[in-house]
């Protein structure tokens, strides 16, 4: 099954037509989401429970491990521990993982996480962390594409039964390619965050608004359809999510891209409360 997503559920009005929109509201028209707030600082069950009490039965969430995890926050200022990070991640997202709707969580490394014997080796602590859980590796450095070092490192993602992220992106020298070479069956993970050139490495004023500013055009939507039913055929599920809405684009291209693949979803929560 191919899920198109995006990321957050509260942001697109060109979707439900407000300018912030509930998890239930957003769960109408698509059947996935990515969520970063564990990002930024673990939720509370509480809220997790939230989250699944507002989605139908297939619908289905990426959760973006908490920065600690992946370095882009220093775990020691609030943990003892990494055992005592990954148990309170764990706790908290128990629910989840007992609904089945957890697609994956999606771990997004820097492009300071580059290609060493020593991050090889944190990939292997974190699959210990995480066991048999669903989890996806997005790479942001080109020295894990490298010539020498592709194979080695889709084989890797293999051998660990991590999904490596199809990554669409501005194409740079420092930039990834996106590889669609599934690296878990189980399931493969597409994010699209644009191909704004001019801004993917500016990090002067509101970079992060800049970054993703891109709307995809009909043929750059064709071609990746194609790739993604590419996929999809040797994938038992394949989620698309869509992180290009600095402008407001993501919803957009996600329901064109519904359209090209002649997408229906069946089960969705109702769009609109009818009358009679």
């Amino acid at each position: 099954m191919i899920r198109i997503g995006l990321t957050s559920f509260n942001e697109h009005s060109s979707l439900t037509g407000k300018k912030s929109s509930s998890l239930y509201e957003y769960a109408g028209y698509l059947p996935l989401v990515e969520l970063d707030t564990n990002y930024y600082g673990i939720a509370n069950k509480s809220s997790v429970e939230n989250w699944l009490s507002q989605v139908p039965a297939d619908f289905r969430f990426v959760v973006k491990l908490y920065a600690g995890f992946t370095g882009q926050s220093k775990w020691q200022d609030s943990y003892p521990s990494v055992a005592a990070m990954q148990a309170h991640f764990l706790e908290t997202m128990q629910p989840m993982i007992e609904s089945g709707k957890l697609f994956c969580f999606l771990a997004q490394f820097p492009a300071q996480f580059k290609c060493t014997k020593e991050n090889v080796a944190y990939l292997e602590t974190l699959r210990e962390l995480f066991k048999d859980l669903p989890v996806a590796i997005e790479l942001r450095d080109y020295s894990w594409y490298a010539k020498e070092f592709i194979k080695k490192t889709q084989q890797f993602m293999r051998s660990l039964d991590f999904s490596l992220v199809m990554v669409d992106e501005p194409q740079l020298p420092d930039t990834v390619p996106l590889d669609i070479t599934i690296t878990n069956k189980k399931f493969s993970l597409f994010r699209f965050h644009g191909r704004n050139q001019a801004y993917w490495n500016d990090r002067t004023g509101d970079w992060r608004k800049k970054r993703t500013l891109y709307r995809y055009n009909q043929a750059e939507l064709e071609i990746l359809g194609e790739q993604i039913q590419q996929v999809s055929a040797d994938s038992a599920e394949v989620g698309v999510i869509f992180n290009n809405n600095s402008g407001g684009d993501a919803a957009d291209n996600a329901l064109q891209l519904k359209k090209i693949l002649r997408l229906e979803y069946e089960g969705l929560n109702p769009s609109q409360i009818d009358l009679f």
